[in-house]
């Protein structure tokens, strides 16, 4: 009864079904390991869970109202193809007013986005195999953070655009979407690149794919975060909230 008790609550904590009787035969009949020697099967699920751990308060961190507008490392600006605009704002009658508008757009889409995020990253953190496990342990500081980003990023991209595609389209700021202000940016600075003034200033049209450039800006900003919380539940034992991520890393402390 324990062990189908604990295979439930495995399955419960995104450990793939192909797992679950290596977690069963590692276990044993007696539950959770409770000698001093870690399993392996307590390794992937406390690296699972802190990755869980990670993604659901980066989530927390980044998916509210200035949570990327006021992260000075984070926030969106414009994409470099359109800082040509901020060079030579004053050609654009209003130009600072829109680019303020885009910019403020730009982050609300992104908060508003990364709300998505939470099953994506756990599905794919639930994929992580038994032989991972070890070396991703006792890596650096960001090891399983870095093998989650290196093994699904473009996954995680494909599955996370759509919800970025539609963030864009919301009016998030004064009922206006950030597409709608951005093209009011690009439009007003590209009917100038286009005058005889420009011309002559040498402009170029701004074209920038919006949705691909604030999908990976999104999304390197949740590795970050996540990356931040392993290395915290790595180096500092009072953020090892559970007993199974007390244990699994508290190896860490012996090294």
């Amino acid at each position: 009864m324990k062990k189908l008790l604990l295979i439930a609550a495995i399955s419960l904590s995104l450990v793939s079904c192909a797992e679950l009787m290596q977690i069963a035969n590692t276990m044993g009949t007696s539950g959770l390991n409770t000698g001093n020697t870690v399993t392996e099967a307590e390794n992937i699920m406390g690296l699972k869970s802190s990755l869980n751990f990670g993604i659901d308060h980066a989530v927390n961190l980044l998916g509210v109202e200035n949570g990327f507008m006021n992260d000075a490392i984070l926030k969106l600006v414009l994409p470099e193809e359109a800082q040509t605009i901020v060079k030579n704002i004053k050609l654009i009658p209003g130009g600072q007013a829109l680019v303020d508008k885009a910019v403020l757009s730009l982050n609300r889409s992104a908060e508003d986005a990364v709300k998505e995020a939470t099953p994506i990253f756990k599905s794919a953190i639930s994929k992580m195999t038994f032989s991972d496990a070890m070396g991703i342990l006792f890596g650096g500081n960001n090891a399983a953070t870095d093998y989650l980003k290196k093994t699904t990023y473009n996954d995680l991209q494909a599955a996370f655009a759509p919800k970025v595609k539609a963030s864009l389209a919301k009016p998030l700021v004064a009922n206006v979407s950030t597409t709608q202000s951005w093209n009011s940016l690009t439009s007003a600075y590209n009917t100038v690149a286009s005058s005889p003034v420009g011309a002559i200033a040498n402009l170029k049209a701004v074209n920038v794919n919006l949705e691909n450039y604030v999908t990976q800006k999104a999304l390197d900003a949740l590795f970050i975060k996540v990356a931040e919380e392993e290395k915290n539940i790595r180096t500092n034992p009072v953020a090892r909230v559970t007993s199974l991520l007390q244990r699994v890393f508290g190896q860490l402390d012996k090294k």
